[in-house]
């Protein structure tokens, strides 16, 4: 079956699956059966769902993982809405990202309300993606990454890779947004946090450079002080490439204020 032949289809279940909801609410009914009519309702939607998605109808697609979610909540199947949710997230993704914020932010509240803060910080993860990419956000992107990071926060040890990149983002937008001290105490969290990983040490002077860069926008006597901090700690840093090229810009920085300091004289 082609797509037109599967919206049709869909359109159909669509309508079945609403007359199922509508006869689960009468009195006889909702004696005798009622909840069976609600989850015979939910895999309608579902498979609605699922058929949109074949013919590309994006937005009908989350529309019907909408429904469903709804209908697993009023069946007291939290996580099996909160999925619906998700599921109609990704669909609308593709058409009304601001939908797929608001179905997201659904199912975030769904497990948070569970306990389940991992799942939720890596959907907040992809709200953070959609107001970078789609609706150009900065402010709200920094804010999920920032949700994200909370979540994170004091999970086990294979966690904190992931911890650690959302507040990367962080980081990098605050710099974009000269928010330079905010993005000078990340750099220097994540490089203090990852100089004694095995695994991760050897990007910890990138880390400590960026800071260090960060440093320099501000006040060049600040940066040198924080260029012989990070050296101190993690004494790798001093032989690496990020570190000579900071020394080499400090010195061209003094050796042009003090041209610039003889002439005024």
């Amino acid at each position: 079956m082609d797509g037109s032949g599967k919206e049709r289809e869909a359109v159909q279940l669509m309508a079945e699956a609403e007359k199922r909801v509508k006869g689960s609410h009468s009195f006889l009914r909702g004696l005798f059966g009622g909840n069976t009519r609600v989850e015979e309702a939910c895999e309608m939607y579902t498979r609605a769902a699922n058929m949109f998605k074949i013919a590309k109808n994006w937005s009908a697609a989350g529309n019907a993982f909408c429904q469903a979610a709804k209908l697993h909540m009023q069946l007291q199947s939290k996580h099996d809405s909160a999925t619906s949710f998700v599921d109609a997230g990704n669909a609308y993704k593709k058409a009304d990202p601001q939908e797929a914020i608001n179905c997201l932010n659904a199912a975030i509240d769904i497990y948070t309300d569970m306990g389940r803060f991992t799942i939720a910080a890596k959907h907040h993860i992809t709200i953070a993606e959609i107001y970078e990419a789609e609706l150009v956000d900065i402010e709200k992107a920094i804010a999920h990454y920032e949700q994200a990071a909370d979540y994170y926060k004091g999970e086990e040890s294979n966690r904190q890779e992931a911890f650690g990149k959302c507040l990367l983002k962080v980081a990098a937008y605050a710099a974009q947004l000269e928010q330079y001290q905010k993005a000078i105490e990340i750099y220097e969290q994540v490089g203090t946090n990852t100089m004694d990983n095995p695994l991760l040490k050897y990007s910890a002077k990138e880390y400590f450079f960026k800071a260090a860069l960060c440093h320099f926008i501000v006040d060049e006597l600040n940066a040198k002080l924080a260029l012989e901090k990070y050296e101190e700690m993690f004494p790798a840093f001093t032989d690496s490439r990020e570190c000579k090229l900071l020394k080499k810009l400090l010195e061209a920085h003094e050796e042009q204020n003090s041209e610039a300091y003889t002439e005024a004289v």
